[in-house]
């Protein structure tokens, strides 16, 4: 059995950080890519960024230069820093996994619960 935790999310001002964190834990092998979406009411989930095994980041457009996403392997757990948050970012943030598992080695793909961000004064 495996399980991402989202954590870190939170009521914050306009123009305010935060820092989401994603563990991962149970049967598994390797974890390859590890990302972060976000769903605001109404709307699709949309990519914010994802993240390689060796560390290289992929952005939406919208959040570069302000969101950093990282990762630890040993710990198998991937950082979104969030800085200067905008009131239209208030959204359900999910972390997702894309793994293989044991016993049997098969590539699966997890999402977590979620964690809400709020943006607002």
């Amino acid at each position: 059995q495996v399980q991402l935790v989202e954590s870190g999310g939170g009521l914050v001002q306009p123009g305010g950080s935060l820092r989401l964190s994603c563990a991962a834990s149970g049967n598994i092998l390797k974890i390859n890519t590890m990302g972060w979406y976000r769903q605001a009411a109404g709307k699709e989930r949309e990519l914010v960024a994802s993240i390689v095994p060796g560390g290289r980041p992929n952005y939406a457009d919208s959040v570069k230069g302000r969101f950093t996403i990282s990762r630890d392997n040993a710990k198998n757990t991937v950082y979104l820093q969030m800085n200067s948050l905008k009131p239209e970012e208030t959204a359900g943030y999910y972390c997702n996994a894309d793994f293989i598992s044991t016993p049997r080695a098969t590539l699966c793909d997890l999402w977590g619960q979620g964690t809400q961000v709020t943006v607002s004064t």
